[in-house]
């Protein structure tokens, strides 16, 4: 991984950078031709206004005045024109780089393990994509290349200078050294204070993240008080930190002006002697053109530090956004198996499975389900019976074992494939903030509005989802705000069957709504196991008394396995589970 370190710019981060530029070589190389021209007029006007004042003006010529006003005008128009294409361009060209770029990174994001997002704050990830990537825009509207632009002028500056009174350019530099001093600890504070407004942006967009998506937490427990304490901190820092920052410029900016005007009065007072020593070496025009190459040449060197902060912030941005993009959490796909039917028989051999190195969840896991048939998982909370559909789906990886489908090793399926033939429906369903319909087919262009309608009369909701103003086309708003759980959970429904998968997963899918609810969902459920391989996850033991099978996990191992009524003879702790639930009062989750 590239690092940015020092005050260093690594070349090999930058080259990477670069990569991105290479669709528009056309557009970088108009800018870098545009920057040449740039430094290469800069310095006619000054020349235009010395000749002007000298041959003219002194000389009461009005008609050579007018010509050389229409002149130093059209010089203007032609400086502005290239001014304006030249930002445009720069500025095109770093937003077509970020937005390729930012493809790649929400496409990498989108493919990476679950385990990588146990681990990563979504904020610290919204903040890579979003506000990092703009700090590398940047790089090409305010970084690399105006900075080549402002050095080039400068050089060319310095060498008019030169050429035309080397004696009057040496005493106008004499203050220089300083504004070296000045722009070098400005660029080394005004670094740190980068980032850190960095680093407190990223804590920001987190704490936003977690606390907007998690508000009403918040409210049911009156935290809204003591969560606005710790945002005001939180803020503060952000604050602070942009204040540390303007304090930087505040000072910068007042020593370069003092430095110039530093300059300005040494050009006055050895242009003044050489005037009155020898007129016809040193004249009124001279001093007036240097005048004006004095602000030529602070003005690009006050902003170099601030535009190599701006490249350095860049780098900074980009090697946080590489370092995403180098996350090797992506779930390997060799595989290259995809038959055209998969029939969805089930096989764990002796599965071991750790999302933390030894620290295993499931314990030498072997159990079957014969195709089209329905097994049921039960179990405390953390037994692993999610865990067991996890891996299924290989969102995780186990350590031992082996999971066949089909008598086909999952890894050996091609990864999509695998994934698009098991559909998994939710305890906490998941609705984007868009349409009905959208929902239900993903943005899926092969789904067509009648195979919707066809599924959702399957599944009971076709009638509910008709009522809603605009029926299929009704926007659910974030996470299906405007609509119950239950009506929720039946889309989710009707997605899974839309998909026609080969093995449905149903974790929890019913615990989370009322009696009458339940039954509606009970019927849709029943729809979309017929013909399908079922793994279903149920708080309540009533909803899984017609399973094939019926697993009793506990801590990752398997307890007891079979049916409904061979379990409860058993008399061990699926029937504890079963007496918990309908023989008392008491109230357990499983």
């Amino acid at each position: 991984m590239s690092k940015v370190t020092g005050d260093a710019i690594n070349a090999g981060l930058l080259r990477r950078v670069f990569q991105y530029v290479k669709p528009y070589r056309n557009i970088f190389a108009w800018a870098v031709v545009l920057t040449i021209l740039l430094a290469l007029i800069a310095p006619a006007r000054p020349f235009l206004i010395q000749y002007t004042l000298d041959n003219y003006i002194m000389k009461d010529n009005y008609s050579g005045l007018l010509s050389m006003t229409v002149v130093m005008l059209l010089l203007l128009v032609l400086q502005t024109g290239i001014q304006f294409s030249h930002t445009l361009l720069t500025n095109t060209l770093g937003q077509s780089a970020v937005r390729d770029l930012r493809i790649n990174v929400f496409n990498h994001i989108t493919r990476l393990r679950l385990k990588y997002f146990d681990n990563t704050p979504i904020g610290q990830l919204i903040t890579r994509t979003v506000s990092d990537l703009e700090t590398i825009a940047e790089i090409f509207s305010e970084g690399l290349i105006v900075i080549i632009g402002d050095i080039l002028m400068v050089i060319v500056i310095i060498g008019v200078m030169i050429y035309k009174d080397w004696a009057l350019t040496l005493v106008v530099l004499l203050p220089m050294p300083l504004l070296i001093i000045a722009t070098s600890i400005f660029q080394k504070a005004i670094k740190s204070a980068f980032q850190e407004i960095r680093t407190e942006v990223s804590n920001l967009n987190t704490y936003l993240q977690e606390h907007i998506t998690g508000v009403s937490i918040i409210q049911y427990f009156a935290r809204e008080e003591q969560e606005y304490k710790k945002f005001v901190k939180i803020n503060a820092r952000y604050r602070d930190a942009n204040i540390r920052s303007n304090w930087y410029y505040s000072i910068f900016f007042p020593v370069v002006e003092i430095i110039s005007a530093m300059s300005l009065g040494l050009l006055i007072w050895y242009g003044s002697r050489s005037i009155l020593a020898n007129p016809l070496e040193v004249t009124p025009g001279t001093i007036a053109e240097f005048i004006l190459y004095i602000s030529m040449l602070f003005r690009p060197i006050r902003e170099l530090a601030d535009k190599f902060n701006t490249l350095q912030m860049g780098m900074v941005g980009a090697e946080r956004v590489f370092k995403v993009l180098d996350t090797d959490e992506v779930t390997e796909n060799k595989g290259v198996f995809a038959p055209d039917k998969m029939t969805g028989q089930i096989s764990f051999q002796q599965v071991w499975f750790a999302y933390n190195e030894e620290n295993y969840v499931l314990k030498n896991i072997s159990f079957e389900v014969e195709a089209g048939k329905t097994i049921a998982l039960v179990g405390a909370t953390g037994a692993g019976k999610s865990s067991t559909i996890n891996i299924l789906n290989r969102f995780y990886e186990i350590q031992k074992g082996d999971i066949k489908i089909d008598g086909v090793r999952i890894q050996d399926y091609e990864l999509s494939y695998l994934r698009s033939n098991i559909a998994t429906v939710l305890q906490d369903v998941f609705l984007f903030s868009d349409t009905i319909f959208n929902n239900i087919t993903l943005n899926n262009p092969e789904i067509t509005m009648e195979e919707v309608v066809d599924a959702a009369v399957k599944v009971g909701a076709h009638d509910f989802i008709e009522r809603l103003p605009g029926g299929y086309q009704y926007n659910v708003m974030e996470r299906g705000a405007t609509l119950s759980a239950g009506q929720a959970q039946l889309i989710s429904f009707i997605r899974a069957l839309v998909y026609n998968p080969s093995i449905l997963v149903l974790d929890e899918a019913t615990s989370s709504v009322d009696t009458e609810t339940e039954m509606l969902i009970q019927r849709a459920i029943e729809n979309l196991m017929q013909g399908r391989t079922s793994i279903v996850i149920a708080h309540r033991l009533s909803t899984i008394q017609k399973a094939d099978k019926i697993l009793v996990l506990d801590k990752g191992e398997i307890k007891e396995m079979g049916t409904h009524q061979q379990l409860l003879k058993l008399d061990g702790y699926y029937k504890r589970l079963y007496d918990l639930q309908f023989n008392s009062t008491g109230i357990t989750t499983i």
